[in-house]
């Protein structure tokens, strides 16, 4: 090819890029791969909730997302390792007893960005923590439990006596106390994250004791209450579609924020080992109170403005909801 050929054909090019870069069509953004890793069921309220979160991204076009589910603890390293292989940039965990083969992976792959659920700290250069800190609507959750009961006495069924989950009965018991001074607390931790017979089982004895409203970390509890006429508040997600005549409310986590957060400082080539816990605030838009719906007239209008008043002063930063992490107390 001559020399004149040759700059006549560079000049051409260079023409069509200036064109296509100020037409809009010089580069399309290059989608972020996430995978997600976990131990339990899509149904499960946490997992659902992150799951949900990477889904509307994916819907978005902003990544290529990639999920396991019901991978047993003992083979969660491999799959974790598995991902990471294949070059994704962005690997999940949900959950804490798989925390250790997690951390491990990300060890071996720097260059890789990971993102736990976690009560531990961050791990430099890669390794990222969120929980979800809806303690704030648990609170709200609590004030509506406690002026609804007629027996005064509130049953709770949870997973573990873990931070996470502590966390969140006693946000919801001081919400009770501060609506009704006279309200008793039964608790049982059926140690899993997902039995819902045993979370059933449970709920019925408290039910049998005088209960007549249950707070359900766990799934199986709605059920329960369903089948004996019971009041329900539940956790992470709204499950009062499912149980419109049960379930009065809920505090709501919001994985949007923490997802979008991690995805954003992956595209930005800036993500590190950071503490998302933040990102499920209310402020942040991680947490809110489920919308009354099938009970919104059923609930005394003065009860629905104190947790409005309420609700709106831990908005603004008037009122603070304490963090408490150790293991609640059934005591009055």
């Amino acid at each position: 090819m001559s020399s004149r050929r040759q700059f006549a054909l560079r000049a051409g090019l260079l023409v069509l890029a200036a064109t296509a870069a100020s037409t809009g069509m010089a580069q399309t953004p290059k989608k972020i791969k996430v995978a997600a890793i976990y131990s339990v069921p899509y149904e499960q309220q946490w997992v659902g909730r992150i799951h949900q979160a990477f889904k509307a991204a994916e819907a978005r076009g902003e990544i290529e997302y990639k999920s396991t589910e019901s991978i047993a603890n003992a083979d969660y390293e491999r799959v974790v390792r598995e991902y990471a292989m294949q070059g994704q940039d962005l690997i999940v965990g949900e959950a804490f007893p798989v925390e250790a083969a997690m951390r491990k992976v990300a060890r071996d792959f720097p260059k890789t960005a990971f993102l736990m659920g976690s009560s531990g700290k961050p791990q430099q250069p890669n390794f990222s923590t969120f929980d979800n800190y809806i303690h704030e609507p648990a609170y709200l959750t609590g004030m509506i439990a406690g002026g609804m009961t007629q027996s005064n006495k509130i049953g709770m069924v949870g997973g573990y006596p873990i931070p996470e989950v502590n966390r969140l009965m006693n946000a919801f018991m001081a919400g009770a106390r501060e609506a009704n001074p006279k309200v008793e607390f039964s608790i049982s931790f059926i140690n899993s994250w997902f039995d819902p017979p045993k979370a059933k089982e449970a709920t019925f004895a408290m039910i049998d004791a005088g209960a007549d409203v249950m707070y359900a970390e766990r799934f199986g509890v709605a059920d329960a209450a369903k089948e004996r006429g019971k009041l329900v508040i539940g956790n992470v997600i709204n499950t009062q579609p499912q149980y419109p005549d049960s379930v009065v409310s809920s505090a709501l986590w919001k994985f949007e924020p923490t997802a979008d957060h991690a995805i954003a400082q992956v595209k930005a080539g800036t993500f590190k080992g950071e503490e998302y816990g933040v990102y499920s605030h209310m402020k942040h838009g991680g947490a809110e109170l489920a919308p009354l719906g099938t009970f919104s007239s059923k609930i005394p209008a003065e009860l629905k403005a104190k947790v409005a008043t309420k609700e709106a002063d831990i908005r603004a930063g008037r009122f603070v909801v304490k963090i408490e992490d150790g293991a609640p107390k059934a005591a009055k």
